[in-house]
């Protein structure tokens, strides 16, 4: 069963490029990003791996941590790793999961199979394309899947990481192509009354179901 938002995220013990892990545990009381990948040495996910190596610190902010997965075993990780730093001028410096059995893969809802991963082609595990963001209760929060074609965007993932901890925090909600310090819309399940305890000064208010407010500090 593939995964949907407000799932719990499965825990699992996988090894790493840096080392062993319990990923419940290596979340801690962070966010975090896990983005997966059909197979090493594949064109798009090269740059995808050197991009967010460069903007680490960004997600570093946000008490975010990000997590790679290919289904490949740790010793090709690290021969990809120094391919990633010579194209892309930076490796990755991040962990990367060494999924080779599928067992983070098929538990993630990406694929459902068995056998030897050396055996399988980028086009056999093409589903391995997702971005999952898990918020410090260890649930769902994001899901986007991406065909192998087309590289992600992985601004928009801190875009969308600035409204998740925004609404997680105030009664709000962030409209079309919110950017962080632009205007809010008060949710829906704040009543009218309750809106003017929080905003005494009103709010903009095009149709009754619309309240557009200054975003909260």
């Amino acid at each position: 069963m593939a995964l949907t938002i407000g799932d719990t995220a499965p825990d699992f013990e996988a090894q790493t490029t840096e080392g062993p892990i319990r990923f419940h545990e290596w979340i801690g009381d962070s966010w975090a990003v896990l983005f997966s990948h059909p197979k090493d040495f594949t064109p798009v996910c090269t740059t995808e791996l050197g991009y967010m190596a460069k903007i680490k610190p960004e997600f570093d902010r946000r008490n975010v941590k990000i997590i790679g997965l290919s289904v490949d075993p740790s010793d090709k990780h690290e021969q990809w790793a120094q391919d990633i730093a010579d194209t892309q001028g930076v490796a990755p410096n991040y962990p990367i999961i060494a999924d080779s059995d599928f067992t983070v893969s098929k538990v993630y809802g990406m694929l459902a199979v068995s056998g030897d991963a050396a055996d399988r082609t980028p086009a056999d595990n093409q589903t391995v394309r997702n971005v999952f963001v898990i918020g410090p209760d260890k649930k769902v929060k994001l899901v986007l899947v991406y065909p192998m074609t087309t590289g992600r965007n992985f601004d928009e993932v801190l875009r969308v990481i600035d409204s998740l901890q925004l609404t997680a925090k105030h009664k709000v909600a962030t409209p079309v192509n919110w950017q962080q310090g632009e205007k809010v819309i008060i949710a829906g399940s704040v009543s009218d009354d309750e809106a003017r305890e929080t905003y005494p000064d009103g709010w903009e208010s095009p149709r009754p179901y619309i309240r557009i407010v200054p975003q909260p500090n």
